[in-house]
């Protein structure tokens, strides 16, 4: 797909990564609805980009605003062609982790995407248009993301709705891709990972400390690049194949690695030591 004056929608696009891909996509001739649970933030999004972007506010998980943002997108530029799940969450951190911060976690990061593609795909088909769904997950959902047995589940789970989806209907003109970064500068590393729940600073420097953390405006020009090939597999970090290699080579080992690791930043994350 030529990524140009094309109608998108962007959920989480208030802010960070969804912000960086709302504006690239403008940018590139593109017109876009961004959605946000921070209706405020989403606005001030669709303001600043200008004609070309509308904005909603809402839960991007609830079936009705969904069917909100695909009606008022397509009232104001016509057929949608790109769906891009990029709404998430850090809800929850270890074993105590309530049933609500599960839930929350599986519906923001995983069932969001599914509800969406439930209605957006059937309608590409029927109209027998080029449609797109990208959806973000995360490094962790192809590693683990030590600190949050809900972050690293819920994006496990985000990768194999995203592979089922290119297998199922990738030779039926939808193309899939699945974005999976580590760390990038936006709010949920910054506060979702550095707040008072426990384990949550071992969280933040699992992933701070695992590579560079890229700006949100270069992991949206690699997904805009890649979306032009439609290149399943979005690494911004091209690190994150070796450690999955290398983790598909022998998982025992692997396994012993990462809880090497987990411990160096436990022991790192105690007082009086350095960090």
């Amino acid at each position: 797909m030529r990524v140009t004056d094309k109608v998108a929608i962007v959920t989480g696009g208030g802010a960070g990564i969804g912000a960086a891909l709302s504006t690239a996509l403008v940018e590139a001739g593109n017109s876009v609805l961004v959605a946000d649970l921070d209706a405020a933030a989403a606005d001030a999004v669709a303001a600043r980009l200008g004609e070309r972007c509308i904005a909603v506010g809402g839960d991007v998980a609830d079936d009705a605003v969904i069917a909100l943002m695909i009606e008022r997108v397509e009232e104001a530029f016509g057929p949608l062609d790109i769906y891009i799940a990029n709404a998430g969450t850090t809800a929850g951190m270890g074993l105590d982790s309530t049933d609500a911060a599960w839930d929350t976690a599986l519906s923001v990061n995983v069932l969001a995407h599914v509800r969406a593609a439930r209605v957006v795909i059937p309608r590409w088909i029927e109209r027998g248009t080029h449609g797109y769904f990208l959806s973000t997950a995360s490094a962790a959902g192809l590693l683990t993301q030590i600190g949050s047995a809900t972050y690293s589940v819920s994006k496990h789970a985000a990768v194999g709705f995203a592979e089922w989806l290119s297998v199922t209907y990738g030779d039926k003109g939808i193309a899939v891709s699945c974005l999976c970064p580590m760390g990038v500068n936006t709010a949920l590393l910054n506060s979702g990972f550095d707040s008072d729940a426990e384990g949550a600073s071992v969280a933040a420097s699992a992933v701070t400390g695992a590579g560079t953390v890229l700006e949100p405006e270069d992991v949206a020009r690699i997904v805009l690049e890649a979306m032009e090939t439609e290149k399943f597999l979005v690494l911004p970090h091209p690190e994150v194949l070796t450690f999955y290699s290398h983790k598909s080579a022998d998982y025992d080992r692997w396994i012993a690695g990462m809880r090497r690791y987990r411990t160096s930043l436990e022991t790192a994350a105690r007082p009086g030591q350095d960090r």
